[in-house]
């Protein structure tokens, strides 16, 4: 059997970060990409966490995570605090500038999935996203 499903989804994975990094450059005040945007999106969602629940979440490694937190705090799009319980640990929150941000990253998204799902009817979206899941729970096996 010749499976090719794990090269489909990385097909689809670059290019919808290419689509969608091209959608984010119609919007000239955000000088932000998807990594970025996607890290601004999950951490909004918690108002505050820790650089290591905000590596779970985005299923990146520490080092890689850093790197781009100091860039979008150069940007000032987040700020970073210890905790005041434990100073070893490193806070992550959005500022004014990263939610205003949101409202533009949530519309790119709407236009991803309309473009993502084009055709698909609600039944094929739920059991397409369920098998997805399914894959993505044997990878963290």
């Amino acid at each position: 059997m010749n499976n090719k499903g794990g090269f489909l989804i990385n097909k689809v994975n670059f290019l919808s970060g290419r689509i969608f990094n091209k959608l984010m450059k119609e919007h000239k005040n955000l000088d932000i990409n998807h990594a970025q945007g996607k890290i601004l999106f999950v951490i909004s969602r918690y108002n505050e966490l820790s650089i290591n629940d905000l590596c779970k979440e985005l299923s990146l490694s520490k080092s890689t995570l850093t790197s781009m937190l100091d860039r979008l705090e150069d940007k000032g799009y987040i700020l970073k605090k210890s905790s005041e319980k434990d100073k070893r640990i490193t806070l992550i929150s959005n500022t004014k500038k990263a939610d205003e941000s949101i409202d533009i990253f949530n519309d790119v998204i709407t236009k991803m999935n309309a473009k993502f799902y084009d055709g698909f009817e609600e039944e094929d979206i739920k059991r397409f996203e369920n098998y997805l899941e399914k894959i993505y729970f044997n990878l963290e096996k």
